[in-house]
């Protein structure tokens, strides 16, 4: 069977000048902070799937809006083979509710201001700046 690219969908959520980040509990990105997200299961639209991981990781609900953006995600082995490779796709959330509480395969959970995500002090995932910029300016 021929490797496919896997679907991931990102749950992007700013409420009151804040970003919602989970800290990834397993590679790829072990110990960084990025959005919550992951698999879009068979059947599953990918705003189901943002909704769905952001209960899962975070214990928030919100209301999916709009797609932001998607790029692609993709990891190569010392022979230069791709071993990970997701389409993942940003869906803007608006915040509904809940009490934050990290779950599944998340490690921590926690607003952020956005001036913490700009100035770099919080180790995050490759692209999560860019994508809360693009979620900014669709608000």
């Amino acid at each position: 069977m021929t490797p496919e690219p896997k679907i991931g969908a990102l749950a992007v959520v700013i409420h009151e000048g804040q970003v919602l980040l989970a800290q990834r509990g397993k590679d790829p990105g072990r110990g960084l902070w990025g959005f919550p997200g992951g698999h879009v299961e068979w059947g599953e639209t990918v705003r189901e799937a943002a909704l769905r991981e952001l209960r899962e990781e975070t214990a928030i609900e919100a209301r999916a809006q709009r797609y932001l953006t998607h790029f692609d995600l993709i990891h190569h082995d010392d022979n230069g083979q791709a071993v990970v490779h997701y389409l993942l796709v940003g869906v803007l959330c608006r915040y509904q509710g809940g009490t934050l509480q990290a779950g599944d395969d998340a490690m921590d959970a926690r607003w952020f201001p956005i001036d913490r995500l700009r100035d770099g002090t919080v180790p995050v995932i490759d692209r999560v700046t860019e994508l809360m910029e693009i979620a900014l300016r669709a608000s």
